[in-house]
């Protein structure tokens, strides 16, 4: 009797000690299979623009440590992340809300966003890169040292899709996807209320430069007043490019359109010309001041004119063109 009870003991201690084998075998086995769907990727693919801004496929480090921003919409969108300890170097910029970047020492100063400094770019040896269009010229030489990320905004789909769009790309290389749309949250709203305040209006738009205004289309630079916030511009023909710097015109054009806005960036202000004329003292001028816009009050000077010359494209560069136009249409 006793041998058949130390049997039974002995058979049922076996039995439990498959059973526990068994089961941390099955937990060692969902522990693998987790770590193997949580294992972080060494690349990514993303759309990205090469040196003759065409859209292209590119392969990017993921999740990368070491950052060159070399274009400021890229840089306040990185920032936006809470990316901005991940960056190395940076073009010099007068951007307020970017200033910690310039004046951080151990961040390497790269030059500016039209004329890169590739020792300073190669001396920080940069997982990955990123430029905006003025230093298109430089894709080849800088793609030498890292993969290029080159972004822009794209007139056809408008700013604030842009602005999502390359927000998303961005976050797509470090795995901040879910931000995005916390960044965006609110810019579709205030834009309909900027349109439901320019329904049925015309403007002038353009840009003070060398003692001179050139007006913009709806294909460039301050676009977002003639197609999302939707101002009748009718300062250039739809077909002639003024994506650059736009066109210069008389100021006798002005008054012969004689639009009920003028929207005026000041582009001497916006890059820190030395000694040149205030918007101001070249559009307030006989001829301007005979205008419609002027006696109603409606000749409007953009606040922050380096954000929509240098930066256009990021999260808080959208926020301040809006609140350029907010302050100014609807208060």
């Amino acid at each position: 009797m006793k041998r058949m009870t130390t049997f039974v003991l002995a058979l049922a201690m076996a039995v439990s000690l498959t059973a526990c084998g068994n089961n941390n075998a099955g937990t060692s086995s969902k522990e693998n299979t987790s770590k193997e769907e949580t294992k972080k990727p060494e690349t990514v693919t993303i759309k990205s623009l090469n040196a003759n801004a065409e859209e292209t496929d590119l392969e990017v480090p993921y999740d990368a440590q070491k950052i060159a921003v070399m274009d400021m919409a890229a840089l306040d969108i990185l920032d936006s992340l809470g990316l901005g300890d991940r960056v190395v170097g940076t073009s010099d910029t007068s951007l307020p809300y970017l200033q910690d970047y310039v004046t951080n020492e151990k961040i390497e100063n790269l030059g500016t966003i039209k004329e890169a400094d590739m020792e300073a770019v190669m001396a920080c040896e940069p997982d990955v890169i990123f430029i905006g269009g003025r230093l298109a010229g430089s894709y080849d030489a800088l793609s030498e040292i890292a993969p290029v990320v080159y972004l822009s905004t794209d007139s056809e789909i408008g700013l604030v899709k842009s602005v999502e769009k390359n927000a998303t790309t961005i976050a797509s290389m470090f795995g901040k996807e879910e931000k995005v749309a916390d960044l965006m949250n609110g810019f579709d709203a205030r834009i309909e209320k900027l349109a439901a305040f320019s329904e049925g209006k015309t403007a002038i738009i353009g840009m003070c430069t060398s003692g001179g205004f050139n007006v913009l289309g709806n294909d460039g630079r301050c676009a977002l007043i003639g197609t999302e916030v939707g101002f009748e511009n009718i300062g250039v023909d739809a077909n002639i490019d003024t994506s650059t710097h736009g066109n210069e015109v008389s100021f006798e054009f002005v008054v012969e359109k004689n639009p009920d806005y003028i929207f005026v960036m000041d582009r001497d202000a916006a890059i820190g010309r030395d000694g040149a004329q205030l918007a101001q003292d070249i559009m307030e001028n006989e001829l301007i001041k005979g205008t419609d816009a002027y006696k109603n009050g409606h000749l409007v000077y953009l606040e922050h004119p380096a954000v929509w010359y240098t930066a256009e494209g990021g999260v808080k560069a959208l926020d301040l063109m809006l609140q350029d136009l907010e302050n100014t249409l609807l208060k």
